[in-house]
């Protein structure tokens, strides 16, 4: 078995790679039973573990995610992943791999999948929101599928948002932080957000038409970075069908009436898979909510494996 440290495995999934690699596998398809959850007490505290297994014929692959919050007063952070690849035939231990590494990757590289089909063709101005490090993948996971030259930095702590601005400056963006979030969105072809918000950050009546709204940070019912006008109207996707049963993004807007599960155009396997449309025309107004999958996952871990393979 071999071990991929953070910096193998980042170095094994350019997103010039990793974003065809998660559209061939969309479109191929594979299982990805449900996600395990369990509360791991250690004493006073509890520690909670995700397990995400997905398969092809070739490749089986568990990703463990372990969110400790008692890792601040640690001076540790507060999530750990790990993934396992094993060869599905035999079940041999092919690889270990950093997990932080593959799902912040991954997911950047599943928004920009997205954008290939959602985004305007000519899209060069985008607006990040939120500055933690899937944000810090952001324009570059979009690069690959857009023009991007422009990217507006915004972020509840404004020297948050100025070191990634900085750090984005050293990649070659034309990078700024903004205070005016609302100006940022209205100016903005794509707005992408990567939050842990419990309430909308972003607000509709903002967005022009043409826009790509990108919403990455709402995992559970209790969380929400757009507003029920962000969805009015536009052309709603999603990754995978279990966006619409976990995400308070769609949940919240659905059970007001704001748009009918049904009105959902489709996934990404759909897209990949040229099933259903993307975008339209260039007025439409787009909007692709993603909560994340083991596809993905494997995806990334079969690249990292195939890269050191040779």
């Amino acid at each position: 078995m071999q071990t991929f440290d953070a910096e193998a495995t980042r170095a094994a999934l350019p997103f010039e790679r990793l974003v065809p690699a998660l559209r061939a596998q969309f479109a191929a398809g594979c299982t990805v039973p449900p996600r395990h959850v369990h509360e791991v007490a250690a004493g006073a505290e509890t520690m909670t573990s995700l397990i995400m297994p997905a398969w092809t014929a070739r490749h089986y692959g568990v990703k463990t995610v372990n969110i400790a919050p008692g890792n601040a007063a640690r001076g540790l952070p507060g999530l750990h992943a790990a993934y396992l690849l094993f060869d599905a035939l035999s079940g041999a231990p092919l690889a270990l791999m950093d997990g932080a590494v593959i799902t912040s990757r991954r997911t950047a590289a599943a928004s920009a999948l997205a954008a290939s089909w959602l985004a305007r063709g000519n899209a060069r101005h985008l607006l990040v929101v939120g500055a933690g490090a899937v944000a810090r993948l952001l324009p570059a996971a979009y690069r690959v599928v857009r023009p991007i030259e422009r990217v507006s930095v915004w972020a509840r702590r404004a020297e948050a948002a100025q070191r990634l601005a900085a750090l984005l400056r050293d990649d070659g963006f034309d990078a700024a932080a903004v205070d005016a979030l609302d100006a940022a969105a209205a100016a903005a072809d794509v707005v992408s957000c990567a939050t842990l918000a419990t309430a909308p950050v972003v607000q509709g009546r903002w967005l022009r038409a043409g826009s790509h709204l990108d919403l990455i940070g709402s995992f559970t019912p209790a969380m929400r970075e757009a507003d029920d006008d962000a969805f009015a109207g536009a052309a709603i996707y999603v990754d995978t069908d279990e966006a619409l049963a976990k995400s308070g993004e769609l949940l919240g807007p659905m059970s007001r009436g704001v748009f009918a599960r049904d009105a959902v155009r489709g996934t990404l396997a759909a897209l990949a898979r040229g099933e259903v449309p993307g975008r339209c025309d260039a007025t439409e107004r787009t909007v692709f909510k993603s909560v994340g999958t083991a596809l993905e996952d494997l995806a990334a871990a079969t690249l990292v494996w195939s890269t050191r393979r040779g």
